[in-house]
């Protein structure tokens, strides 16, 4: 019989392990595996670096022989072949006996079929154990397969009186280092990171990661700093000077202008792509981009911008998250808004849940969730 309070460690041991890979794993979803013989742990691994070992590959080579041994994996064994091969038919050459799993894969390239194979081979399986807390680890991975768009993030940042940036655009700096080094956090954490020309005109913003502001552990950070989100600039007339620090050749670069616009033929380097879109509702589609960005397998979305862009994402039901760094600071009437929203009654007003509270430094960071 199962000893399901050890089934339950060796589970949340796993998804300890997964979150190991928050910051390289992308496109993939980051899993952790724990392999464990006769009560004890024999291997242990996460998913590395696109185009390298899965969990249950990595937790295997560290096992060096697992014959007889149970597998807790954060996320259904992949059974098709991708950049590499299937996890199920490692776990099946190595004579893994039995596969616990936090919860079934939402890829329907995957969809149950890959403990349908282990079980067909005879491996006893289980399914569900620590299932919200797995979903909770790669939620940007699951929205994008449910629904077709990952998680969709804004960072803003906001003194006390609820400003964003001085009426001329200065913004550097409302937070304090803490909460900048949160901020890079986040941005290693994003498949994309999406912004409007008007942040590229005030701020010259880079929207890099970079090691060292990370204030990660040096091999953590060095890899969380190998893997560039990419960079979205929402520019419909293409303002932004070419030798704007966010078309550095640090990372790739998407330059969104409206079709209807004769661009600029050639990008500014290798690392920039055109990408042309409609308009609607007086700005860029929106929705296509964020169609674009699923097909490039994009499962987290952060956007770095000013109040209009925001406020647009909001009032289209395109945000998932906000999160908001207040300052103990005051700006003043005359200072530009946290979000561009054009509400009038009390009715209009939009609801959102706090979902933490905390101090960074001498910051505060909220996280909310738009929602009736």
């Amino acid at each position: 019989m199962a000893d399901t309070a050890f089934d339950t460690r060796m589970m949340a041991r796993a998804l300890q392990l997964a979150r190991e890979g928050r910051y390289s794993a992308m496109p993939n979803p980051h899993v952790g595996c724990v392999l464990v013989r006769d009560g004890q742990v024999i291997g242990e691994g996460f998913t590395q670096p696109a185009g390298g070992n899965h969990a249950e590959v990595e937790a295997l080579a560290a096992a060096g022989e697992a014959r007889g041994a149970t597998a807790y994996v954060t996320l259904e064994p992949c059974s098709h072949h991708g950049k590499t091969g299937p996890c199920t038919e490692a776990l099946l050459a190595a004579g893994v006996v039995r596969v616990v799993a936090a919860m079934q894969d939402p890829n329907p390239q995957v969809a149950g079929s890959g403990l349908a194979r282990l079980e067909a081979a005879g491996v006893a399986v289980e399914c569900g154990l620590l299932q919200a807390e797995a979903e909770s680890v790669i939620p940007g991975f699951v929205a994008r397969m449910r629904r077709g768009r990952g998680r969709v993030r804004a960072k803003l940042a906001m003194s006390l009186d609820g400003r964003t940036a001085m009426a001329s655009g200065e913004s550097q700096w409302i937070t304090g280092a803490a909460a900048r080094r949160d901020v890079q956090r986040l941005r290693a954490m994003s498949c994309a990171v999406v912004t409007g020309v008007g942040t590229v005109l005030s701020d010259d913003c880079a929207l890099t990661v970079r090691a060292s502001e990370l204030g990660l552990p040096a091999a953590l950070a060095t890899r969380a700093a190998a893997r560039q989100p990419l960079r979205v600039v929402l520019d419909s007339r293409q303002q932004a000077p070419v030798r704007a620090r966010i078309f550095s050749q640090d990372a790739p670069t998407l330059w969104c202008h409206d079709s209807a616009h004769t661009p600029i033929t050639a990008a500014p380097s290798a690392f920039t792509q055109l990408l042309p879109l409609g308009c609607a509702g007086g700005g860029l589609d929106l929705q296509a981009l964020f169609a674009e960005l699923n097909r490039r397998q994009c499962n987290e979305i952060l956007v770095e911008s000013g109040p209009r862009l925001a406020g647009a994402l909001l009032q289209l039901g395109l945000l998932d998250e906000l999160i908001v760094y207040m300052a103990p600071t005051l700006l003043g009437s005359s200072a530009r808004p946290l979000l561009a929203l054009p509400l009038e009654a009390m009715a209009d007003k939009v609801p959102l849940h706090l979902r933490d509270v905390r101090q960074v430094g001498e910051d505060w960071r909220f996280t909310a969730v738009p929602g009736a």
